[in-house]
């Protein structure tokens, strides 16, 4: 295996690991309100776990991503999932601008996915 391969796998690797942390903190984010204050033993054990994981898979990631891309691509993601989660499970709808403001945080992780030098380092 080539270096230029094996820096290859690791980059994908820190897309996985980033994968895991945002579904991680979306589970995590999606209970929090089942805590009730972390008063429920249950729910803020699940909570705890899940933050964890997503702060360990987020530091994994950033063995070869830039801190300011990992965590743009975290947050951006991380927001339109719990969005989505908010209205269609919770049924919080949204309105006009928030639907608005979600698309353009999705714009720009896409825009730094397909166009970002940064995303490559």
């Amino acid at each position: 295996m080539t270096p230029c391969s094996t820096n290859t796998i690791y980059h994908k690797m820190s897309y996985i690991y980033l994968s895991i942390a945002v579904l991680a903190e979306v589970a995590g984010t999606s209970f929090l309100k089942a805590t009730e204050g972390f008063t429920r033993p249950g729910p803020t054990a699940f909570v705890l776990v899940a933050y964890g994981l997503a702060f360990w898979m987020l530091s994994l990631s950033l063995k070869t991503m830039a801190v300011a891309i990992v965590y743009a691509l975290w947050c951006g993601a991380g927001i339109v999932l719990i969005a989505v989660i908010g209205w269609f499970v919770l049924k919080q709808p949204l309105d006009v601008p928030a639907l608005i403001g979600i698309g353009l945080i999705l714009a720009g992780v896409v825009v730094i996915n397909l166009f970002s030098s940064s995303v490559r380092h």
